[in-house]
């Protein structure tokens, strides 16, 4: 997918107006903590706790900025395999009628690719392009910077507010609804 070439490669996807388009991605949320940025008082220290705890699990978002829906679920590794029942519930949901998402090894894979689902790439290094990074931003805005006891403690704060954002369509939409998306969605044949 070239520049500007969102319209063509929709239409060869035989993708129409008024389908709905998903982006795919996929977060690591670990243990290990990161610092954030705090306000505090001049000449006041200012102390995190940092955790070094090495669990983690994967948080595989879709998102249609159109619609303002996003569709989340939870897989243990980025392998194939898992990757391949996740796409499969996507599929049994009928949430999107294409995928936009990059090229990660395991999107590259042949299993992956013969599930009959549109499955279209991203150019490669451009998550700029992908709307589901933007939500991954605000999600790490609002759990980092935190300890947790458990990676379960964790994922329960991400799940609250994803749940929030869902109950948000305008917030989602300013998030993840984008122009260029937008004009090449109505350029598509209905």
């Amino acid at each position: 997918m070239e520049k500007g070439g969102l319209v063509s490669v929709l239409t060869r996807a035989e993708v129409t107006a008024g389908q709905a388009l998903g982006h795919l991605d996929e977060m690591r949320l670990g243990l290990v903590g990161t610092t954030r940025r705090r306000w505090g008082i001049r000449g006041v220290p200012i102390v995190q706790p940092l955790q070094r705890r090495y669990a983690w699990s994967y948080l595989v978002l879709l998102v249609d900025g159109e619609q303002s829906k996003p569709w989340w679920t939870w897989q243990p590794t980025m392998r194939s395999d898992d990757l391949l029942v996740t796409l499969a519930d996507l599929r049994v949901a009928d949430q999107v009628a294409a995928v936009v998402w990059d090229g990660a090894p395991a999107h590259r894979e042949r299993r992956v690719r013969a599930l009959g689902l549109p499955l279209l790439d991203l150019p490669p290094y451009s998550p700029e392009l992908n709307p589901a990074e933007r939500i991954f931003e605000e999600i790490r805005r609002h759990v980092e910077g935190e300890v947790y006891a458990t990676l379960a403690d964790k994922q329960a704060a991400v799940e609250a507010y994803l749940r929030a954002l869902a109950a948000a369509p305008d917030r989602i939409r300013s998030l993840a609804s984008w122009d260029w998306i937008h004009d090449a969605l109505i350029q598509l044949a209905a």
